[in-house]
């Protein structure tokens, strides 16, 4: 039994973050502290004035825990990476969870390239551009790059791989000047790479004057259709120039944060400037009905976007001072591995790109509201619904199964997780039935269920004594309720696993009529109607659908590996490398029929002993009368679904 009064005397005097939980044993508020003694306490004195939110969370701590850091800087990190990982109910939260592309110069390489990458490296290796809020639009600057530099865009390693295959069709259609062929030196290339480097840098001038001069050449000596190509050019360049307009006299990296908010709902708006311009902008949309603030609101923001995102700026400009502001330029610098400055502009230019940033967030606050609404609706309003239907509050995971088969062959089971209405395919699993012989669903179910909660079980407990943490699992999250694809008989076969193994989670059933369509839940012994009109209806049926479909296509991935066979396969001592390389060799297998012994030996992973098998199992199929059968189809690539397989 936690008792609240001895754990506050117990709490050390130093920095750390402490995790709040009901009674459910949900993190329900995660916060750091430099004091965990006099913060924690904090929450629990009558005497303290506290908000509405406070007291509400208050209200439903059932216990406490806490991890000790050797800084506040280091309990800062942990705040944020367990902030992101369990996503409090009572924390501030991002919604979105974007990432941006980036333009990535291969700096080292003898014939540099340029790349479109997701990814920021800090290897000393590449340089980058970025982030661009738009892959459309760096798809875009790199197909134009490539006409006007004629980069490399293979992936060959120069100069040793020079002169070994032919050149690709860029060198053909002049987006390349084929390097790989040794058609161009090493310092020509470099030089137009560089140029290509100012030119991302955004100095267009010097590229512009020359395009134009190209074009006024071409023109006279009357070759129009050159005159034509440097004119498309040009405007081409142009319009990148002019989306990325100078918005700050001064050049440098910095991010412009801004919002707007009302009584639910907050819109965060980042202005992207690199090298003194503007080179995109986004807005995240966050959760603000427990935030106590603006400030708070920015402070979250802050800690949850640069968590994430691999480029931290010179400077920030933001709308609103944030609690920790030394700390977290703290936490910047060390990512970033250079200074950087937090700053809330007062006055003059700074001021005015602020609150341009601020106009922006109001008006897509004001688009985006029923939009948002419709959302939360479809999704979290959903859930509450079916809990509501149920009598059942706080539903934020559901798992559903699903058995599939072909009359008990290649029997599958599925598991599809929903979390705050919304799928979670990284926590999908598909399960071979392993001890189930025919089409018994009721014991592969039951089969499914044992193994995945078993198994949940097992990680936890091997977590705990290794002095992890739980919920590093890949099994041992649990839902707060079960779904079963079917009534009573899928229900009670659940509840009896859940008892054997002592686990105490609500199951119901998707009850569906004679035309296979859901008609209401199945819980506690009684078929509870619901209104197939309404958004928790639709999200049993989405529910049941995915659960259905994910279990149908690992079935068919199963069976189409069955029935896929060579009649390679039959001949001894010919295993699956020796019949991809007699394949490569021949092409097909009439082709491999005919062949001699010594051609056959001469095959890659071939030797004498294989092919002589092969060359008397097909002459002694033709001596049986075989050799005229329709031989099986030839192995066919399968691609299957990449979630996790027990």
């Amino acid at each position: 039994m936690f008792n609240l009064e001895e754990e506050l005397k117990k709490l050390p005097a130093s920095p750390g973050v402490y995790l709040m939980h009901n009674n459910r044993d949900e993190i329900i508020y995660i916060g750091k502290a430099i004091s965990l003694k006099n913060r924690v306490r904090q929450y629990f004195q009558s005497s303290r004035n506290k908000t509405a939110k406070i007291e509400q969370m208050v209200s439903h701590i059932a216990w406490f825990e806490y991890i000790l850091t050797d800084s506040e800087l280091e309990a800062l990190v942990l705040e944020c990476n367990l902030i992101k990982e369990h996503r409090p109910r009572y924390n501030t939260m991002l919604k979105d969870d974007k990432s941006y592309p980036y333009i990535k110069a291969t700096v080292s390489e003898d014939f540099p390239r340029l790349l479109f990458s997701r990814d920021m490296k800090k290897d000393g290796k590449s340089r980058y551009f970025g982030p661009f809020t738009s892959a459309g639009a760096v798809k875009d600057t790199l197909e134009l790059i490539h006409k006007l530099y004629r980069i490399r865009t293979c992936s060959r390693r120069l100069p040793e791989d020079t002169g070994k295959e032919r050149p690709c069709l860029n060198y053909h259609i002049k987006q390349c000047d084929a390097p790989c062929q040794g058609y161009i030196s090493k310092e020509d290339y470099q030089k137009s790479f560089r140029q290509a480097l100012d030119f991302l840098g955004g100095h267009y001038d010097p590229l512009l004057k020359s395009l134009e001069e190209k074009m006024k050449e071409a023109s006279e000596r009357m070759d129009f259709e050159k005159a034509i190509e440097y004119r498309e050019l040009l405007n081409s360049v142009k319009q990148v120039a002019q989306k990325q307009k100078i918005t700050s006299s001064s050049e440098g990296d910095r991010d412009i944060v801004a919002m707007a908010r009302d009584e639910r709902d907050a819109v965060v708006q980042v202005f992207f400037i690199r090298e003194g311009k503007l080179i995109g902008r986004d807005h995240f949309h966050v959760n603000a009905s427990t935030a106590e603030g603006e400030a708070e609101i920015m402070e979250s923001f802050i800690k949850q976007f640069y968590a994430g995102t691999p480029f931290i700026p010179r400077e920030l400009w933001l709308q609103y001072p944030v609690e920790d502001e030394s700390i977290i330029e703290e936490w910047l610098t060390a990512k970033r591995g250079q200074k950087v400055k937090i700053v809330v502009p007062k006055k003059g230019e700074k001021e005015r790109l602020v609150e341009l940033a601020a106009r922006n967030a109001a008006l897509v606050l004001s688009q985006d509201k029923e939009r948002i609404k419709r959302e939360e609706l479809r999704t979290i309003g959903a859930m509450n619904q079916i809990g509501e239907l149920i009598g059942l509050e706080g539903i934020r995971r559901i798992e559903a199964f699903d058995i599939s088969n072909t009359s008990g062959v290649e029997s599958v089971g599925s598991m599809v997780v929903y979390e705050n209405g919304r799928p979670k395919r990284s926590d999908y699993r598909k399960f071979k039935i392993r001890t189930v012989q025919g089409p018994n669903d009721y014991a592969s179910m039951e089969e499914v269920l044992t193994r995945r909660f078993s198994h949940g079980m097992e990680e936890a407990r091997q977590l705990k004594e290794s002095g992890h943490e739980e919920t590093l699992g890949s099994f041992t999250r649990f839902p707060d309720l079960i779904m079963m694809d079917g009534g009573r008989g899928q229900v009670n076969i659940a509840l009896g696993v859940l008892e054997k193994l002592g686990l105490s989670i609500p199951v119901c059933g998707m009850v569906k009529d004679d035309f296979h369509r859901t008609r209401g839940l199945y819980y506690n012994n009684v078929e509870v109607p619901i209104d197939k009109h309404s958004e928790g209806f639709r999200l049993i049926t989405r529910i049941q659908d995915e659960a259905h479909r994910f279990a149908i296509e690992y079935h068919r991935s199963l069976r189409g590996k069955t029935q896929v066979k060579s009649i390679l396969d039959d001949i001894p001592g010919i295993g699956p490398a020796r019949r991809k390389a007699l394949m490569r060799q021949f092409k097909d297998i009439e082709s491999v029929r005919q062949a001699t012994v010594e051609e056959l030996a001469a095959a890659p992973q071939m030797n004498r002993r294989a092919a002589e098998a092969v060359y008397g199992f097909f002459r002694g199929a033709e001596d049986s009368g075989e050799a005229d059968q329709p031989s099986p189809p030839l192995p066919v690539q399968k691609t299957h679904d990449k979630a996790g397989k027990v």
